[in-house]
């Protein structure tokens, strides 16, 4: 397993804060070391189970990616940990660095309509729940979403309920949710807490992943796809034979990794040169 938070290189580091009540939310942007001029830009949110993990675990996700391959601006905010603060408080840091995001588009050289939010694991659930809350409230237009093997539902799933894999199985999926909703962890939810309690996915922004077919994630990830095309959204799935959570990061070496990052950039590519391809009929009109 290779850990690698060092900066990365051809990417410029900055950093800021977005204000969210009377909390400070720590945000890291990369941008491309040319500067950046009508970039998508990127809120990437990272995982740890709502739990653990840090800002700087963009410096080995897919958001670089994205900074070094296609000039995009990603924001990675530092959202509230579980063990100190349940939901709602790493939402509301997500949420609050997306408007602060679209609110300083000019200065951040983003393009307005190619606002994208992504992440993965905890990061990927988390990016699922600000992009349902964006709709709902009217208050950014997001292109695109990139929930990478989400964490999404606060009940066992067929693929989660008995899971031994790598890095993440059951007893740390348990545990993650009942640190994050406390004595709600098994009750039906909203879905900003538990995406998977969604009733309606209809506006929602195209889709776009990819899971392990042996890891937690598995099923849930397939069936917010299979509700997103349902409810007329582009969205697509690209599955691997693997039961390590997380593999592209951790494991980069590995032949399936290099494989999910290939795909990764392809369809980025394609949503560049289709605008984004969005959106259902009900969020044209």
């Amino acid at each position: 397993m290779k850990v690698n938070l060092r900066k990365p290189k051809n990417v410029r580091i900055t950093k800021a804060q977005a204000l969210c009540g009377g909390h400070r939310v720590p945000l890291l942007i990369l941008s491309p070391d040319n500067g950046a001029k009508d970039a998508p830009g990127v809120l990437w949110i990272h995982g740890g189970g709502t739990v653990t993990g840090m800002k700087e675990m963009a410096y080995m996700s897919r958001a670089v990616d994205l900074v070094r391959d296609f000039g995009a601006v990603a924001v990675s905010p530092g959202y509230r940990l579980a063990w100190l603060h349940p939901f709602p408080a790493a939402l509301d840091d997500c949420y609050t660095a997306l408007l602060w995001m679209a609110e300083n588009c000019g200065s951040l050289g983003i393009c307005p309509d190619r606002l994208i939010v992504g992440g993965e694991s905890a990061g990927g659930g988390l990016a699922a729940a600000v992009c349902m809350r964006a709709r709902d409230e009217k208050s950014a237009e997001i292109a695109c979403q990139l929930p990478l093997y989400p964490m999404l539902d606060n009940f066992d799933t067929e693929s989660s309920g008995n899971n031994h894999g790598k890095v993440w199985n059951t007893r740390r999926n348990h545990f993650g949710w009942r640190m994050y909703l406390r004595k709600n962890a098994k009750k039906n939810v909203t879905p900003y807490a538990s995406p998977a309690r969604q009733t309606d996915y209809s506006g929602l922004p195209p889709c776009y992943t990819f899971v392990g077919d042996g890891e937690p994630f598995y099923a849930e990830t397939l069936t917010y796809v299979e509700n997103l095309k349902k409810a007329g959204v582009e969205a697509r799935c690209d599955v691997y034979h693997t039961d390590i959570h997380a593999f592209d990061m951790l494991y980069p070496e590995l032949d399936v990794s290099k494989q999910a990052v290939e795909a990764f950039r392809e369809n980025f590519a394609e949503a560049m040169k289709a605008g984004f391809a969005r959106r259902n009929t009900d969020r044209q009109t």
